[in-house]
């Protein structure tokens, strides 16, 4: 697949800083909201099974935000008290302009961290150029460490070279955490090949549990794993809970004395995951979505169109706090709900 950019004539317009701060995002449970996903495109280039089966089938629009518009947004978030941004796909790197996103991201007064979530494809190729231009923290897509079994899940069959990425990715500094999807007949076997890798290696790896969605209900029934088994095995070996960072996602992680790396466990379907909910998602093509599994997003288009052309957040800052009103209490997963979420490479997770 060839890379490409978005809207590559756009010119990038800088958005004026306007005195004082709005008021932070809060919603009406109490929870603040200083975490943007960001979305840069849906695009992707493996074909992983739990996600995009048959790979991308370009089904949408690929009228994907600028580097301007993702500029406004991040403006806007960054008006309202938002510190960390996490620039997600689909594959990220499938846009050419990614650093120059990177750069401007981390260039917007109060953003703290600027981290990416990447099948690591162009890690060993592009990782430093991204970290010249302030990206903070990396995570990283690995299903298996088994290469013939990585190729089985995702279609591809880098693994060796995604795996270089990483430790190069350590070697600078970033912090650094692996995504992995538990699934019953693929990589649930294999957790030794996993809690071996983190024994030496200065990660996070964290398994996540398979989620529903629109387009896998069959693949979610024959292969989900509860992440619960995995947590109660660690407790038994003596590994324990760590404190959560700031504005960190909603991972339990778990520390043991003779690993130099972590262990962490995203469990959706577990009681009150939602309840400390600290992040908010924009999709690639400018809606905003209060939930990755809301029931649509919030077309906000048009209302940063508005903000560039008046050099001005205000307008964008108004309407997505007006929006947040919305925003459920959870995401009712455990009920079946998928909303229109049909594959995940929609809002990166």
């Amino acid at each position: 697949m060839n890379t490409y950019s978005a809207h590559t004539v756009s010119q990038h317009i800088p958005i004026k800083n306007v005195g004082e701060q709005a008021v932070p995002l809060m919603d009406k449970f109490g929870r603040r909201f200083e975490y943007l996903r960001l979305s840069i495109t849906d695009v992707c280039n493996f074909s992983c099974q739990y996600c995009l089966p048959d790979g991308y089938q370009c089904d949408t629009p690929r009228n994907f935000m600028s580097a301007s518009e993702l500029n406004a947004v991040v403006q806007a978030f960054a008006r309202m008290g938002t510190k960390k941004v996490r620039i997600t796909g689909g594959e990220p790197a499938l846009r050419n302009d990614l650093t120059t996103i990177i750069q401007q991201t981390a260039s917007v007064e109060g953003i703290e961290q600027v981290a990416i979530t990447t099948n690591g494809y162009k890690l060993e190729k592009d990782l430093r150029a991204w970290v010249d231009a302030g990206l903070t923290s990396l995570n990283v897509s690995i299903d298996s460490l088994d290469p013939r079994q990585f190729q089985q899940i995702t279609g591809d069959g880098r693994l060796p070279s995604i795996l270089k990425g990483l430790e190069l990715a350590v070697e600078l500094g970033l912090q650094v955490k692996v995504n992995a999807v538990l699934l019953k007949e693929f990589n649930a076997s294999q957790l030794s090949l996993f809690f071996d890798f983190v024994k030496s290696n200065n990660i996070t790896l964290r398994f996540i549990e398979l989620m529903q969605t629109g387009d896998n209900e069959a693949f979610f029934n024959a292969q989900h794993v509860s992440g619960e088994s995995i947590e109660n095995k660690l407790i038994e070996m003596g590994w324990s809970r760590k404190q959560k960072a700031q504005w960190a996602g909603p991972a339990k992680v778990y520390r043991h004395e003779d690993y130099l790396g972590r262990i962490g466990l995203i469990m959706p379907y577990s009681k009150d995951f939602c309840a400390d909910c600290n992040r908010l998602r924009i999709s690639a093509l400018g809606k905003l979505h209060l939930c990755l599994f809301s029931e649509k997003g919030i077309d906000l288009r048009d209302t940063i169109a508005k903000s560039l052309n008046e050099q001005d957040p205000s307008c964008l800052v108004t309407e997505i706090q007006n929006m947040l009103g919305h925003k459920e209490a959870t995401h009712y997963l455990d009920k079946g709900f998928t909303g229109a979420t049909q594959h995940l490479a929609m809002l990166g997770g």
